[in-house]
């Protein structure tokens, strides 16, 4: 569950911190699209996003951590490559199983599977820290382009979103999305980054 040990947040950390707590949505800043997450244990927080999106059930969320070292914290029981950990932080998701059940729609269930990054944002990174990991996705209608900045997702939605984190998007597109669940590894999507990496 989420922990709030607040000491010296910035006022715009501790109005998300205490969003997510209230099982709210947040504007996240990351290096790929700009997103918005929530508690990833609150079925309320996670029937938010999806209503707010228009997103399909069949569309899980993902989970984002502050570090390649907070992967035990989720119960992983894929193969990591060493290689994530150079590439952490940064635009790369991994499908992975897990022995954990979040709130329906993060992950899959039968077997229990999450997609799981680490993004490349200091702000991102520093909220993360503090309310461990968060069920994320990009900050638009479903369907619809992705959106690079706090401002351009607060045009679409306004305040359904209880908190915007100010920052912009470098890549304005999604994650690369690799799957480690079998021996052979699967790109799912191409993203800024190249995989698999030219020394491996």
């Amino acid at each position: 569950m989420i922990g709030i040990g607040i000491s010296l947040l910035n006022d715009e950390l501790q109005l998300a911190v205490t969003a997510i707590s209230n099982n709210e949505i947040v504007g996240i800043p990351t290096e790929t699209v700009y997103g918005i997450g929530v508690n990833p244990t609150s079925q309320t927080a996670v029937n938010k996003i999806f209503e707010l999106k228009e997103r399909d059930e069949d569309k899980p969320l993902s989970i984002l951590i502050s570090s390649f070292y907070d992967i035990h914290k989720l119960g992983v029981v894929s193969t990591i490559p060493e290689v994530v950990e150079l590439y952490w932080p940064g635009p790369l998701t991994i499908i992975v199983e897990t022995t954990l059940e979040f709130s329906d729609g993060v992950g899959t269930k039968s077997p229990n599977t999450i997609g799981i990054r680490v993004p490349d944002n200091d702000l991102a990174i520093e909220l993360l820290k503090i309310t461990g990991p968060l069920a994320v996705t990009s900050a638009n209608i479903s369907g619809n382009d992705d959106v690079k900045s706090d401002v351009d997702a607060q045009n679409i939605f306004g305040d359904a979103i209880k908190h915007y984190i100010k920052g912009e998007a470098l890549h304005g597109s999604g994650s690369t999305i690799i799957d480690l669940r079998e021996e052979d590894v699967r790109i799912l999507r191409e993203g800024p980054l190249k995989w698999p990496p030219s020394y491996c």
